[in-house]
């Protein structure tokens, strides 16, 4: 399953933010046994690296956060046919749209987030955690 994983998936990992931690590892933990293959968009990694320095007041902690998610997900690239895209999809949250336009391009299976609410109308299946986990365990 090729899955684009949100910001916030990312964030839950690498920071170890409770009480979504578990499922964050989880997911990563597939990743890297090869169980899911996963895309993060390249406007993500520069979010990632800001909120994270952000957070812990480290630029080394945020470049290893960087660096991690570069070893790990492939990068979906962001050009203007993606931002056309996610323009064209009318999102209320441009950043959900651009994520969908990146799984678009790519023909991804899923994009998982713990904001499905806010991927409402997305034509790539959009999952929480729970609901990943719980096709990969089926």
């Amino acid at each position: 399953m090729r899955v684009l994983f949100d910001t916030n998936i990312l964030l839950d990992a690498l920071l170890a933010r409770e009480p979504f931690v578990a499922n964050a590892a989880v997911l990563f933990n597939a990743v890297e046994a090869e169980q899911i293959e996963g895309f993060v968009s390249a406007t993500t990694v520069t979010d990632v690296h800001y909120l994270v320095r952000r957070q812990t007041q480290s630029l080394e902690t945020a470049i290893d956060a960087v660096t991690r998610l570069s070893a790990l997900m492939e990068i979906a690239a962001v050009d203007r046919e993606v931002l056309e895209q996610a323009i064209a999809l009318e999102f209320t949250d441009f950043e959900d749209a651009v994520q969908v336009a990146c799984a678009m391009k790519l023909g991804l299976d899923a994009i998982v987030t713990r904001d499905v609410n806010g991927f409402t109308n997305s034509p790539i299946p959009v999952l929480s955690p729970e609901d990943l986990i719980n096709r990969l365990f089926e």
